[in-house]
């Protein structure tokens, strides 16, 4: 075998690895390994896709998470399954893949019934979205198009690469559709089961094999510390109790030298949006924003602002939406290492 072969990585002894080749190989479990590099999925979208009994397909799905070949995580009575990327176990799942022929009678039965599957996920995001359209419209009518805001993020970020991102409140998950193909994994939360849903159905539109969604409490991330080295929290603060804490937990998955990015609007007047979309905050001041990431360790931020020249339906005054960037304090340290690695 050559040194370069991708499952070196693995590096477990022999008679542990020889279990995990011998658990992989069995048929239902390759086929699921197979459906899971399309996405995350449920215990139920598996049962459909192999057409077996739910206990059948959980205890295979057991057996593959005590190997560490995938791995799971609850979002209320749902449990959701993924491939572990962690690379040593992503490298060989892959090179077990690379050998099957997906002209394979059953491979192709599984592929169009994961078809299927994703279709109906994208049904039911589709209908939860035009229930909440009309909202969303309004509140979009009053600052500047997301077009601009977009690209004055991106600017503002730059354009990469990125080992690790964090969303934070991902919504949709535009911002993983935006970021993740800078990435090499992306990692979006959000607390609202019907928007990861959405979000899901997006990602699966765009093809971002590399990002992944659940389940959490934005004010008590459960993710990873110091790992992430683009953490970004778009129009969410303002319908927090604590943004404070919030931006605080932010920073902590921040990985030396990353960036984090905050998306708000400037501080208003427009109380509909506190009393009709439950805004609880009705925008942040620059030196309110600052003092929340400089207390949390960031003192390098830029600031700006992304202006409407248009006018607002009821003539409510325009909103302005505010980026605050900012690097992690220890960047220069990080930097440094770098560069005696490379030397």
């Amino acid at each position: 075998m050559s040194l370069n072969s991708p499952i070196q990585g693995l590096r477990q002894p022999l008679d542990e690895l020889v279990e995990i080749l011998k658990m992989a190989a069995e048929p239902s479990r390759l086929r699921i390994l197979r459906v899971l590099a399309a996405g995350d999925l449920t215990v139920t979208d598996l049962t459909t896709i192999l057409g077996q009994s739910q206990p059948r397909v959980s205890r295979h799905l057991k057996l593959l998470v005590e190997h560490k070949l995938i791995r799971r995580w609850q979002e209320g009575s749902w449990a959701f399954f993924r491939l572990n990327r962690e690379p040593a176990y992503w490298d060989l799942v892959n090179t077990l893949l690379t050998h099957l022929d997906a002209n394979d009678s059953t491979l192709q039965r599984d592929a169009e019934r994961l078809t299927a599957v994703k279709q109906e996920r994208r049904a039911r995001a589709s209908e939860y979205f035009s229930q909440n359209a009309s909202a969303w419209d309004k509140i979009r009518s009053l600052h500047a198009p997301d077009s601009d805001v977009e690209a004055a993020l991106q600017a503002a970020v730059g354009e990469g690469p990125f080992n690790a991102m964090l969303d934070i409140g991902t919504g949709t998950g535009r911002m993983l559709e935006l970021f993740a193909p800078q990435a090499a994994s992306a990692l979006g939360v959000d607390h609202n089961r019907d928007m990861l849903a959405m979000a899901r159905a997006n990602i699966d539109s765009a093809g971002l094999e590399g990002a992944e969604v659940r389940l959490g409490d934005i004010e008590n991330l459960d993710v990873g510390r110091n790992i992430y080295d683009l953490v970004l929290i778009h129009q969410v603060l303002h319908f927090l109790h604590d943004p404070a804490m919030a931006v605080a937990e932010a920073v902590r998955a921040l990985a030396p030298g990353g960036t984090i990015a905050i998306v708000d609007f400037a501080t208003h007047d427009n109380e509909v949006l506190r009393t009709e979309h439950q805004h609880l905050r009705l925008g942040f001041a620059d030196d309110v924003m600052l003092g929340w990431l400089l207390e949390a360790g960031i003192a390098d931020v830029q600031t700006h602002a992304v202006e409407t020249q248009s006018s607002t339906d009821g003539g409510a005054k325009p909103l302005t939406v505010k980026i605050w960037v900012g690097r992690d304090s220890n960047y220069e340290i990080a930097s440094a290492a770098t560069n005696r690695e490379l030397v």
